[in-house]
């Protein structure tokens, strides 16, 4: 060991949950670093959340186009480029990254380059040189989940980061997998053109979200040409020179050959918990995941593990908070509450998709009376005006109390709407409250409004 350094907290892992604490550390004064072996921000920055969403903008732009005439205008021999998509998302991600690192700066955070692990309590090795500290955060997210056979290649079997890069458009692919990424990734190659199928080993694609959801979702992806694929097991995938060999077993037992120009595998993720010193700690795992309290405590005094390491959902906005709420707790516990930790959740294929809170048949199995409202959005004007109004909104309420437990949206910008139901369950909104809010017309929130009022046989639009 060179050198030695004391802080008074370091992190490890600079994606949404790990920088976001370190600035948070910033504001309350506490000396920091945070450590990064490779591009701040980490994957949902530079290589998840924001540029697949530059993506799929360009995908919902050339929709658009498509059905301008329904609106009075003409677009006529419109094409694309498709290295100037791929670029613009890359030049979007790389964006954020420096706006990143210029907000570690303006919080006086030490950024240290190099693959951080731990070396006892209190102590973190990055580049041979030791760091001391009082308290570290774990903050090293996930990665694809590896399975045998499905391994990505780069070449013809792509994971999410070759699906966002790839140096032509493929004629076909095959999106094994029918979760939020799979979804997403299936809704843009469509929309340019590519012939695309879609298998998912459950019963249903989007099999997290309620399933009236999940069953509109696929009419609508199904209508666009996207070819669905349930009950169906990948037994095989083959990658050649320029294609790929696929065998799988579908519902009947029966396998079936398919060959595609490439594949996306999205089955999933599995935490990054390897080779970052956990065995040198006291820090108890679970599942393959670090087992935390509410402030992200481990079993370990002193150590905080925050984001996808320590289990589902894994989204980037869970992990943000998590960070902030870590440090609020090392700066001053006595100050943090024990709050309710609600998490919503987004999928930006096209329809979009937004939930939160339980599902219908989760209520069902846990036995709670419900109250349910759905407004369909070919009642909402402002849905209509846009040539919008293929979705609905579902608001689920516990019958005896009133509580808003659950709320399912699919539509245009739902993922935006969705933080007024995460609002309402953070202050524990009844019926009442969301029948005397005002919503302001047109607007497609209106349907959140006729939604809850269609749980009580009040809805005026329908």
């Amino acid at each position: 060991m060179v050198k030695e350094n004391t802080y008074d907290l370091i992190i490890i892992g600079s994606g949404p949950g790990g920088y976001v604490a370190a600035i948070r550390a910033g504001q309350l004064g506490l000396k920091t670093a945070l450590i990064e072996e490779s591009q701040l921000g980490g994957v949902c920055l530079n290589w998840g959340c924001i540029p697949t969403k530059a993506l799929l903008r360009a995908s919902e732009i050339k929709h658009l186009i498509s059905v301008s005439k329904d609106f009075g205008i003409k677009v006529d021999n419109s094409s694309y480029d498709w290295k100037l998509i791929i670029d613009r998302s890359r030049e979007v991600a790389d964006k954020l990254s420096k706006g990143v690192k210029y907000l570690l700066k303006k919080n006086k955070i030490d950024v240290v380059n190099g693959h951080g692990k731990i070396s006892g309590v209190g102590r973190v090795i990055v580049n041979d040189n030791l760091y001391t500290t009082s308290n570290i955060i774990l903050a090293t997210g996930a990665r694809p989940k590896n399975v045998n056979g499905l391994l990505s290649d780069s070449k013809n079997i792509w994971s999410y980061k070759e699906a966002m890069i790839p140096d032509k458009k493929p004629e076909s692919i095959l999106v094994v997998g029918a979760g939020a990424i799979g979804i997403e990734f299936a809704s843009f190659y469509s929309d340019f053109g590519t012939e695309v199928t879609v298998i998912e080993v459950q019963n249903h694609i989007l099999p997290n979200e309620d399933i009236d959801i999940s069953v509109f979702v696929r009419d609508k992806l199904e209508q666009e040409g996207i070819k669905i694929l349930t009950n169906t097991k990948i037994k095989t995938i083959t990658s050649l020179k320029d294609k790929i060999d696929a065998e799988f077993i579908m519902q009947d037992g029966t396998v079936h050959k398919e060959k595609y120009s490439k594949s996306i595998v999205s089955i999933g993720i599995e935490a990054n918990i390897k080779n970052i010193g956990l065995e040198t700690v006291d820090v108890k795992q679970e599942n393959g995941r670090i087992i935390t309290n509410h402030f992200g405590e481990t079993s370990e005094k002193g150590i905080f593990a925050i984001g996808d390491i320590t289990g589902a959902p894994w989204l980037a906005h869970k992990a943000s908070h998590e960070g902030i709420n870590a440090v609020n707790y090392i700066f001053n516990p006595k100050e943090v509450t024990n709050h309710k930790k609600i998490i919503p959740g987004c999928t930006y294929s096209r329809p979009q998709v937004a939930s939160i809170g339980i599902t219908e048949k989760k209520a069902n199995e846990l036995g709670v009376k419900v109250k349910i409202g759905v407004f369909p959005l070919h009642g909402n004007g402002k849905a209509i005006a846009l040539g919008e109004s293929n979705g609905f909104v579902k608001t689920i309420f516990n019958k005896d109390s009133g509580e808003l437990i659950g709320a399912h949206m699919v539509g245009p910008e739902v993922t935006e709407l969705i933080s007024t139901y995460a609002i309402a369950m953070q202050l524990e909104a009844t019926e009442m409250d969301l029948f005397n809010t005002v919503f302001p017309h047109p607007t497609v929130s209106e349907a959140i409004h006729e939604s809850v009022l269609d749980a009580y046989d009040r809805a005026i639009h329908i």
